[in-house]
C-alpha cells in the first residue's frame, strides 16, 4: 500500500505504522498520516488522512454497503460516524480484488484512536460485519510521558 503525499506528490513511505485486521478472509489495512500542512496545533486543529486497503481473499464476492467509525480522542471523548458506502461508493469486491480509498479525520487534541467496521453483503444476500483494525492517531505535537 502506497500513499501519495498531500503536499509534495511523492509516495509516502514514512514511519507511520500499518494496522491490519482480518474478518471472513477480508483483510483491512489502514495507514494513518498526520497532515502537518492542514493542521493548526495552536488552534487545536489536528488533521490526519487515513488510507484504507480492503482485500477480498475469500472465495466469494462482497459488496460494501456502509461504514461505522468510532473515533476517540486522548480525553476519551467519542465521535461516531455512520454512513452509506465509503467516499460515495459501494464497491463490490470479487475474490482476489482490492479496493483502496483515503479519507480524513480532525481532532481538537493531538492524539486519539479509531476503530470501526464495514457492513458487507454477499451476492446471495448474506450480511456480514468486517472489522477494521484499531489504529492510533498520533501527531508530533503529543507529549508522551513514560512512567
Amino acid at each position: 500500500m502506497y500513499v501519495k503525499s498531500q503536499k509534495e506528490g511523492d509516495v509516502h513511505t514514512g514511519p507511520e505504522p500499518l494496522y491490519t485486521q482480518v474478518t471472513h478472509a477480508i483483510h483491512v489495512s489502514v495507514l494513518p498520516i498526520y497532515l502537518k500542512n492542514q493542521s493548526r496545533p495552536h488552534d487545536n486543529v489536528h488533521v490526519w488522512a487515513y488510507h484504507v486497503c480492503i482485500e477480498n481473499k475469500s472465495d466469494q464476492a462482497f459488496q460494501l454497503l456502509s461504514r461505522y467509525w468510532k473515533i476517540t480522542d486522548a480525553l476519551g471523548r467519542v465521535q461516531e460516524v455512520r454512513g452509506t458506502g465509503v467516499i460515495g461508493e459501494q464497491p463490490t469486491l470479487r475474490p482476489g480484488e482490492t479496493f483502496e480509498y483515503t479519507s480524513s479525520v480532525t481532532l481538537s487534541l493531538p492524539s486519539g484512536v479509531m476503530v470501526g467496521n464495514y457492513q458487507m453483503q454477499t451476492l446471495d444476500g448474506e450480511n456480514i460485519n468486517v472489522d477494521t483494525p484499531l489504529f492510533s492517531l498520533d501527531s508530533p505535537h503529543e507529549t508522551r510521558t513514560v512512567h
